[in-house]
């Protein structure tokens, strides 16, 4: 996975996160969306913020280092032994990961796009990983990654099997979610070299 994320800017692996964790997370997203911690996902920056269902159409639901669910600190644990990995192989000085569930909708996507915001250097790598039972060919839903040098051209279709995790470069891969057939679940995060909290 190093390498890949070296030499091409991404990265996917099926089996790096224990199955059972991912599994809990899963039930984990399924209670916090029952109790209503989800909110609709905007696009932009602080006072930029909008939704905009037509470019983005998941609903969120943040994490923080504080979070007392158990799945929750055991995946906190998982991606902090990760940072360490990355910032040993690249020298990045990682020092946290913004990280929220995402849900969408059938039907719902989101348009191609970069991770790192406008004049902002702080998100390094995004992360995907997928909590999705029983994905099928056809049930859609897959991150599309393209080419940085020609956005408009797909290299990759991603699906988003139960337990996979998608590493890419938050500042050079374009990337989207294509719309899916039926609710597709995710915790979506990027690791970031400042030190503030949402």
């Amino acid at each position: 996975m190093l390498h890949d994320l070296e030499h091409q800017g991404w990265t996917v692996s099926d089996d790096i996160i224990p199955a059972e964790l991912a599994h809990r997370l899963l039930a984990e997203g399924h209670h916090r969306w029952e109790e209503g911690f989800f909110h609709a996902a905007q696009i932009g920056r602080s006072l930029s913020q909008q939704r905009i269902a037509g470019i983005r159409g998941d609903t969120i639901c943040w994490l923080d280092d504080t979070d007392p669910h158990p799945a929750s600190i055991d995946f906190r644990l998982w991606f902090t032994a990760l940072q360490s990995t990355l910032n040993r192989y690249f020298y990045l000085g990682l020092k946290r990961l913004e990280c929220h569930y995402a849900r969408y909708d059938s039907g719902a996507g989101y348009a191609r796009h970069i991770d790192q915001h406008r004049d902002t250097s702080d998100r390094k790598i995004s992360m995907v990983l997928y909590l999705n039972e029983n994905w099928q060919t056809g049930d859609g839903g897959e991150l599309c990654i393209y080419d940085p040098a020609t956005p408009e051209r797909e290299i990759a279709r991603i699906p988003p099997l139960m337990g996979r995790l998608a590493l890419f470069r938050s500042d050079t891969i374009p990337h989207a979610v294509l719309p899916c057939a039926r609710t597709r679940w995710s915790l979506t995060g990027w690791f970031r070299t400042d030190d503030d909290s949402f």
